[in-house]
């Protein structure tokens, strides 16, 4: 591949991202779930498993585990996460999402469904599967990171 077509691919790629995030995040919004950010969404998609310490979510991020630690003391403030203790751990807290939390995420699959409407409409089911598939290739387990 050319260096002109691979920086063509990572535009497009970095553009569909941004588009989807907004596009993810205005939903939610209008959804009735205020206060919220991207990053928030972030870090729900690393606790909705089954909740995480601040070290494992700063890992995930790709943030300091101060910025981890802020996200998370706001995230609780605002009702989306509350922090437990840990089941192993005595010496840890779990951050573990809360029924809000929970909604929110919801939220935020519906968003999501709707902001890939277009792209089946566009080019069908079947290639945005084949292309859902081929992206999950590259990159299969994440993490995904915000941009701050």
């Amino acid at each position: 591949m050319q260096n002109s077509e691979a920086m063509a691919l990572s535009a497009a790629l970095l553009a569909v991202a941004g588009e989807l995030t907004q596009r993810i995040h205005e939903g939610v919004v209008a959804r009735g779930f205020e206060g919220v950010r991207p990053a928030h969404g972030f870090a729900f998609a690393r606790l909705a498993p089954g909740g995480a310490t601040v070290t494992e979510l700063a890992a995930h991020l790709g943030v300091t585990k101060q910025a981890a630690s802020q996200l998370v003391d706001e995230i609780v403030r605002k009702g989306y996460a509350e922090r437990r203790p840990h089941p192993d751990d005595a010496r840890a807290r779990l951050v573990v999402l809360t029924e809000q939390g929970w909604a929110c995420t919801r939220a935020a699959e519906e968003a999501a469904a709707e902001a890939v409407d277009p792209w089946v409409e566009l080019l069908g089911e079947g290639e945005v599967r084949a292309l859902r598939d081929r992206l999950l290739r590259i990159a299969p387990y994440g993490p995904i990171r915000p941009a701050w």
